[in-house]
């Protein structure tokens, strides 16, 4: 039988069966690497998180994976999106999403941007500064926005902390300075951090905001949205909180929340992340000081960059020998193209040897470069 790197006994198989996979490979006539993507398995995972979070609207966090094909299918579910960019607005646009039921959650943009995307029809905004406030304050006084606060990240794989969000002190000033002259603030949102790991955040997140929503009313602003973020994870190489621990985690938090106040989130690696295979082929080996180096055509540049920051992958192989740590790297000349360390793989496994590395489907093609004249992997459906 083909070879699954890492935890055998306890990993839980991806939504599409390696089998299919592997026919699709050995039929498939095109150039490797190349990212499988099944759109039946964001259908379902969509459906997991409706029936989970009830009373939470998804907004898709494209930049995941912004393939027009990803959009259009969500769209068609009747998915609202999130953006961070004039860019990813035009992408939605050209799949006949109206912009009126986007919002922009990037909280620091350009004025250009704020006034371009409110030309189309987005009046929904992230902030978490006075500065931005004032900036949007320059377009118009009819865009609505939500201060994003900062929250606990703790337990989540990549930490979203530091670089945006309000602290409390900050989140009042705010709170005081829109009282005064009049202006926009509607709601509030945070992020757990991505991949996270701790059914507590959201816990924390939530009854946060819910204090600073009292804080809100007392200076007459009425809260009637919050926005959970995104930070809903998929399952790799460790055990993950699924959707439904998740769900009654934030529906025992919502029951303080009053009814007036709509709750939406942002998943993306979510909804998108494990309805992919990456396929990729070895292209050499090597024996470097006693330890054994495999070589990919796709590497750290090339779609797999969250490596970069030791975030791990399975790996499926078609070879069945004695199992040695390995060090995995790819094609380019730079030597911070290295995948992984000790990934346990076959000993036999040689160039020519096709790779299978599941729930690929967020952050990797939307990341990739050409760097050193290496193709982009092509997004290839599988069909039936």
């Amino acid at each position: 039988m083909p070879f699954l790197s890492g935890m055998q006994g306890a990993y839980e198989a991806p939504p599409i069966l390696w089998e299919r996979v592997r026919t699709h490979a050995a039929a498939y006539t095109g150039n490797t690497p190349y990212l499988l993507c099944d759109l039946a398995v964001i259908s379902r995972k969509l459906e997991r998180f409706r029936a989970a979070l009830p009373r939470v609207a998804p907004y898709y966090a494209m930049k995941a994976n912004p393939d027009l094909r990803v959009l259009r299918h969500l769209a068609a579910k009747g998915v609202n999106f999130e953006v961070a960019s004039i860019h990813e607005l035009d992408q939605l646009q050209r799949v006949g999403v109206d912009p009126a039921g986007v919002i922009f959650s990037n909280p620091i943009k350009p004025r250009a941007a704020i006034a371009e995307a409110f030309k189309r029809g987005v009046t929904t905004m992230a902030v978490d500064d006075l500065d931005e406030i004032e900036k949007i304050g320059t377009v118009s006084r009819d865009i609505r926005f939500y201060l994003r606060l900062e929250t606990s990240n703790t337990g989540s794989d990549w930490p979203l902390t530091g670089k945006f969000g309000a602290s409390t002190a900050e989140a009042l000033e705010i709170i005081e300075y829109c009282a005064r002259h009049r202006l926009g603030l509607t709601g509030l949102t945070f992020h757990v951090g991505s991949q996270c790991r701790n059914l507590d955040n959201w816990h924390t997140g939530i009854e946060g905001a819910r204090l600073i929503f009292a804080r809100m009313e007392a200076a007459g602003i009425t809260p009637t949205l919050l926005n959970l973020g995104g930070g809903f994870p998929i399952q790799h190489t460790r055990p993950m909180p699924t959707i439904e621990e998740i769900g009654r985690t934030v529906d025992r938090a919502l029951g303080t929340l009053p009814d007036k106040v709509r709750v939406i989130a942002e998943p993306g690696r979510y909804l998108a992340g494990d309805s992919c295979w990456m396929v990729t082929r070895v292209v050499g080996t090597a024996t470097r000081k006693g330890r054994r180096w495999i070589y990919l055509d796709v590497g750290a540049f090339t779609g797999l960059t969250e490596t970069l920051e030791h975030f791990d992958y399975e790996v499926f192989t078609d070879r069945t020998g004695p199992l040695a740590p390995m060090t995995v790297a790819g094609p380019s000349c730079d030597t911070a193209d290295v995948l992984f360390q000790e990934k346990m793989l076959p000993q036999d496994l040689q160039a020519g040897d096709l790779a299978y590395i599941p729930n690929a489907g967020a952050y990797t093609i939307c990341y990739a470069s050409t760097f050193n004249g290496f193709p982009l992997p092509e997004m290839v459906m599988l069909e039936g």
